[in-house]
């Protein structure tokens, strides 16, 4: 039985704060988990759903679609299930993340705020840092399926935001630096670049992909950008990592499809997990 509060805000409603919505999903968290708060949050995106297991052991699990404010997932291969995770540190300390599944983009008509819940509620359960994933096509040859990116910066080409009102936040060093560098002691050949969310739900076509790369893109997805922004305003630290699922239109001679990406993220699920895992160990 489900113990959504009957009485939680309506997240649709322009009068409703949406930090009202968050709060109400966090108090459900600790009271479905037994966990009074969390320190870090991981969204997984496609390719990336089997770091769950390796990060450490899994307290309680909840259907996302129960916690206030959240929706099933609607997208092939995200996971629908938040799970609170206790991670025993190198230093012999334990700290608790939550895994947030269910993701939802922006391309599924829902609005801004069911985009960016996510985050929001994260950061109510006491998580200081936030790790956003995705699946993503390459602007590089070099970089091949299967191959983990840091993001450094992102151009958000959905003409939207997450902030409402005259919210004013500064992005300059959206992707921490202090994040990015400990990422890189797990992984020193960790490559960095920039990544530009379309609003989808179609692929980009070769101009655009084009454009992309003018404009400074190194990947390109459907994610993640939004969901950086809110997390910032939330007060929490943001590293984002990518992984290459395919090259990207007109870069690749081959067309693309969903299936492609799913293919990719499975064969490359061992070791991106891996790493994932002891970043998360790290922070």
């Amino acid at each position: 039985m489900s113990t959504t509060p009957a009485t939680t805000p309506d997240l649709d409603d322009p009068r409703t704060d949406p930090f009202d919505v968050a709060r109400a999903a966090a108090a459900h968290i600790a009271e479905v988990t037994g966990v009074p708060g969390h320190d870090v949050a991981l969204v997984l995106g496609s390719g990336w759903g089997g770091a769950a297991e390796l990060v450490g052991d899994v307290v309680a699990e909840l259907p996302t679609h129960e916690i206030p404010g959240f929706a099933k997932a609607s997208v092939v291969g995200h996971a629908s299930t938040t799970r609170s995770i206790r991670v025993e540190r190198p230093d012999g300390s334990t700290r608790h993340a939550l895994v947030i599944g269910g993701r939802t983009h922006l391309y599924e008509g829902r609005g801004v705020r069911r985009v960016v819940h996510g985050v929001r509620t994260a950061a109510a359960t006491g998580c200081e840092s936030v790790v956003l994933t995705n699946g993503c096509g390459g602007l590089h040859m070099a970089w091949r399926p299967g191959q983990p990116v840091l993001l450094r910066d992102h151009l958000n080409l959905t003409a939207t935001s997450p902030l409402e009102g005259a919210t004013f936040v500064d992005l300059t060093d959206l992707y921490s630096p202090r994040l990015r560098e400990l990422a890189r002691s797990v992984d020193p050949e960790l490559p960095e670049g920039v990544y530009a969310q379309f609003p989808g739900p179609h692929y980009e076509t070769p101009a655009e992909v084009k454009m992309a790369g003018i404009l400074g893109a190194d990947l390109v997805g459907m994610s993640t950008t939004l969901e950086a922004i809110a997390a910032r305003h939330a007060g929490m630290e943001v590293l984002g990592v990518s992984l290459v699922t395919n090259l990207a239109a007109g870069i690749s001679p081959q067309p693309l499809s969903h299936e492609e990406v799913l293919e990719a993220g499975q064969a490359a699920g061992p070791r991106i997990s891996d790493l994932l895992a002891n970043i998360v160990k790290a922070l």
